[in-house]
């Protein structure tokens, strides 16, 4: 008898951890699908990596300071704007010189083959940056599918998927499966509208029902993505788009409804209100979220690959890992954007910057990931905290607003000493500068038995309080004992540390 009751024990715990997170059902409106919480591994990951890959990796080329990819809209409309001042007039001109007159933005796909193409070789990498999920657009604004997908055809009246024509490959699914089987997060981007969708163009319907929902549905059924990155909604209203009636079967009838993650993009107007996680690019929106949240940006400016770009126009390592420091001590991740070139290969200098990001991360990971905000993300300098961050006729903020916030001084600003983020029991104070000396953590006290360790070398290190602050003994500077990429930033981890508001 108590062998018997033992196994309807165990059916019974079997079957509640098999249902449970099923019981819910999600209605098609946003007090309900708001409702739904983020998944605890997204705001745990902390780093992410974005990937911007189309034909428009074929001309890859923009004026600096503008998104390569928008190169079709750029081409069409004569108009292009980003962080500088433009005549609408350079794509055109270079479209015609490079490729000819009668050279169509079709005819990119056509020949884009993605022939060095290495999905694994691409995962390990991603792997080895630290970073937790990768996100990869699986069909941006030109409308171009990374899949073989048949309601592009349909729709359109010739190829326009990866399938059909030019690559002659599903990507979108070796992408998924090696992402998948190194352990990582696999997410996929998907833009709402199409700059040129015949049925979109005349405001129809039809572009929802017959071609945006079973276009979706077919994508998440077939790859099971981990992430979804809406995009592309800020045209319309959802009497146009129905999201929250696909959104409800995301979350109650698809093959992901459990773990899937979305982002905040479904709607006109709803960014930072509807949705799952927030989103935030380039920072040009303030942040100040009680949501998950995600900044994306671009290791340049451009999201796809822009071969325009010089060294210059890249982010330094350390100002990509101090950026990693300050959004994450503000309690978001930070989802940094490759961009391949046409035949598949990341460019060196992107590899470099995910290999360099990763040797900080595995010395110093414990501080990202899996954190929260403390009470003060940061502790400043004496000076003026207000900056601006965006330059006059820019439409983005540009990579080196956190070197001017930490190691590059402006007169008369202050800088952000250090950063701050919590775990458990533990704190962690990230320098941004080697501290000399002395680290003074400013309105803090810690107990007797609290201990601060920097986890670049090891080193338990001497503490004492002094009144409202903690003074920390610094040990004699030795650079050939880190690593290079451990100078970019240093931190000091406080166990037993007191935490409370």
């Amino acid at each position: 008898m108590k062998k018997i009751n033992k196994i309807l024990l165990i059916f019974a715990l079997c079957f509640l951890k098999n249902t449970i997170g099923q019981s819910k059902k999600y209605t098609a409106d946003w007090k309900s699908l708001d409702s739904r919480p983020v998944a605890q591994w997204f705001e745990d990951a902390k780093f992410g990596i974005f990937i911007h890959w189309g034909p428009y990796s074929v001309p890859s080329w923009s004026p600096k300071g503008t998104y390569e990819e928008w190169y079709l809209k750029w081409f069409t409309s004569k108009s292009i704007f980003g962080n500088g001042s433009f005549s609408g007039e350079e794509i055109p001109v270079f479209h015609k010189k490079t490729f000819g007159e009668d050279f169509n933005y079709i005819d990119f796909a056509k020949i884009w083959k993605a022939e060095l193409f290495d999905p694994q070789k691409w995962a390990e990498l991603f792997k080895n940056s630290g970073a937790k999920y990768v996100v990869m657009t699986s069909k941006h604004h030109d409308g171009f599918a990374l899949w073989p997908n048949k309601h592009t055809t349909q729709s359109r009246g010739y190829f326009w998927n990866s399938g059909e024509t030019g690559p002659m490959r599903d990507l979108v699914g070796d992408y998924v499966k090696a992402i998948k089987d190194v352990g990582l997060k696999a997410g996929l981007y998907y833009s709402l509208y199409e700059w040129y969708h015949p049925w979109y163009r005349i405001g129809s319907k039809k572009f929802v029902t017959d071609y945006y929902h079973p276009q979706f549905k077919e994508l998440v059924t077939n790859y099971e993505p981990d992430l979804i990155y809406a995009d592309g909604e800020w045209e319309k209203d959802d009497d146009y788009w129905n999201s929250k009636e696909l959104l409800a079967w995301l979350f109650n009838e698809s093959p992901v409804k459990e773990q899937v993650v979305i982002n905040d993009r479904w709607v006109k107007g709803q960014r930072h209100k509807h949705g799952g996680f927030y989103t935030t690019e380039y920072l040009r929106e303030v942040i100040n979220f009680d949501k998950p949240w995600e900044e994306i940006r671009g290791m340049g400016l451009s999201f796809g690959y822009n071969r325009n770009e010089d060294l210059e126009d890249y982010n330094s390592p350390q100002s990509l890992i101090l950026m990693l420091a300050d959004i994450v001590s503000q309690g978001g991740n930070l989802c940094i954007n490759v961009g391949p070139t046409a035949s598949g290969k990341i460019p060196v200098i992107m590899q470099e910057r995910l290999i360099q990001i990763g040797k900080w991360l595995k010395t110093n990971g414990e501080a990202i990931y899996g954190t929260r905000k403390w009470r003060r993300s940061y502790q400043w300098s004496i000076g003026d905290r207000n900056f601006k961050l965006k330059k006059e006729g820019h439409s983005y903020v540009e990579g080196d607003y956190i070197l001017k916030q930490t190691i590059d001084q402006q007169p008369g600003k202050a800088i952000k000493e250090l950063f701050f983020t919590q775990k458990e029991d533990k704190l962690f104070a990230i320098s941004p500068k080697w501290p000399g000396k002395k680290l003074i953590i400013k309105n803090l006290n810690l107990k007797e038995n609290a201990t601060i360790v920097l986890l670049a070398s090891g080193e338990k290190l001497g503490f004492q309080n002094k009144g409202n602050n903690v003074v920390v003994d610094i040990p004699e500077y030795n650079p050939l004992s880190f690593i290079p990429e451990d100078h970019y930033a240093y931190v000091f981890m406080i166990t037993n540390a007191n935490l409370s508001p």
